[in-house]
């Protein structure tokens, strides 16, 4: 319509011309206010040819003002038309400088292919190639038996690991009230064994008291014994008196081989004492020592159990996962494509089976040439034609380009290789829907379009 209004001002201004042109031939034809020159016709044979009459003065001023008048007319309408000529123009050339458009755009969407996560075997297939699923809904069915067992298993093991967790839990307090025992019984032992050495040592400490005391006995008794030999030798006593102090020194004698003997008793006795306290005091420090050891021994072993606990745990999550994944189920809502999925198929993780096309989530990426980017800004307002619909939809501008398509293609250009061409390269703009716009869900990916960015806005 823009190039139809272009011809059509270009036709004008050519008429135009062509009028002023006639006219100034008409001008130029009569000099200084006279008449044309009559036209000529041939003389008729055999007669003398006589001069035409001078038309009248007043007629050919006349013509001259009628060619005047119509002069000045001809340059006001060229004059206006030329104006008008201006301001059609100023009016386009904004109107082609206000936005910026392009045929190299489409459609853009997600294209979300769905695959299998595990090994399997097919065993029901509910979705066609251009059939709309909803999120969620079952798409594919693999065997499940074999995951089944799997799941089985896992949950005895688990159900093993925390019973061995359950009967190690209680060895803790058990083993430290019995370190507690142990500590203060032989605490108690400690003590009656120092009682026992201090009961040794004052009987040992006796016992060298009556061997003192037997030793000043016996040295008494020996001496009267001496005494009453010579007494006796000269009959100044009798011999039972001497008998008697005979028998007195050697029991004294003999008292004091006893008291020595009870005496090194006493000391093996103190002696053995002294070890049993000894013997007391490693265990107690034995006890205190491997107490805290053997409590950490018990809570390491059920801190093992417990991670053996968490991971049968996680042995079981595991299969279950592989459980759920026999059943692939649409992640999002979209029409399905390129179905290869067949009952009784043998799939491999990561084997693709299926692709789901959102619908909803659709844009536009058109493929501005760089010349075109120097205005463009996020947030301008687009008016998207399609052309499947013959429709407009109104969206703004996402995203600017990180890169031209040339510089992520799978071959990108080497300037430096020698055989550089300058080439305008095209940018993808990114385009969104307004809400509202694509309510009726129609657009598809790929759909064709003509998107045209109001720079200023609209």
């Amino acid at each position: 319509m823009e190039s139809q209004t272009l011809d059509a001002l270009r036709q004008e201004v050519r008429r135009l011309e062509e009028e002023q042109k006639k006219l100034r031939e008409q001008i130029q034809t009569v000099p200084n206010g006279a008449a044309p020159p009559p036209e000529t016709h041939p003389a008729p044979p055999k007669e003398e040819a006589r001069p035409a009459p001078a038309p009248p003065k007043a007629s050919q001023k006349q013509r001259a003002r009628g060619f005047a008048k119509r002069h000045r007319r001809g340059l006001w309408i060229a004059a206006i038309l030329a104006l008008i000529l201006a301001v059609c123009g100023y009016f386009l050339w904004s109107y082609l400088n206000s936005y910026e458009s392009t045929d190299d755009a489409f459609i853009d969407g997600n294209l979300d292919p769905i695959g299998a996560r595990i090994s399997g075997t097919v065993i029901g297939v509910y979705a066609q190639n251009d059939q709309f699923v909803k999120k969620g809904q079952v798409l594919v069915d693999l065997d499940p038996q074999d995951y089944q067992v799997e799941v089985e298993q896992a949950r005895a093991a688990y159900n093993q690991a925390l019973a061995q967790v359950n009967a190690a839990h209680p060895s803790v307090p058990i083993t430290t009230t019995t370190t507690q025992t142990l500590v203060s019984t032989s605490q108690a032992s400690v003590i009656a064994a120092q009682a026992a050495v201090d009961a040794a040592q004052q009987d040992y400490e006796a016992r060298q008291a009556d061997v003192r005391q037997a030793e000043a006995q016996n040295i008494n008794a020996q001496a009267n014994l001496e005494r009453y030999r010579t007494l006796v030798a000269r009959d100044e006593i009798s011999r039972q008196q001497y008998d008697a102090a005979v028998a007195t020194a050697a029991s004294d004698a003999a008292a004091v081989q006893a008291a020595r003997a009870a005496e090194a008793a006493s000391l093996r006795v103190l002696d053995q004492r002294r070890a049993q306290l000894e013997q007391a005091r490693t265990q107690l420090a034995e006890a205190q020592t491997n107490a805290p050891r053997q409590i950490s021994v018990q809570r390491y072993d059920v801190a093992t159990r417990l991670a053996n606990a968490a991971a049968a745990k996680a042995q079981l999550d595991r299969v279950q996962l592989n459980l759920s994944y026999t059943k692939i189920v649409a992640p999002v809502d979209g029409v399905v494509m390129s179905r290869t999925a067949e009952v009784g198929q043998h799939v491999q993780p990561g084997q693709d089976l299926l692709s789901i096309s959102e619908i909803e989530n659709v844009w536009v990426t058109a493929n501005f040439k760089e010349t075109q980017l120097a205005r463009m800004r996020p947030g301008q307002p687009v008016e998207i034609h399609v052309d499947a619909f013959d429709r407009n939809y109104q969206g703004y501008v996402a995203d600017m380009p990180g890169a031209s398509g040339a510089a992520t293609s799978l071959l990108p250009p080497e300037n430096a290789t020698g055989n550089f061409v300058k080439v305008v390269q095209r940018l993808p703009v990114r385009i969104l829907f307004k809400p509202g716009q694509n309510d009726d869900h129609r657009l598809r990916i790929g759909m064709s379009c003509e998107p045209k960015v109001w720079l200023n806005g609209k």
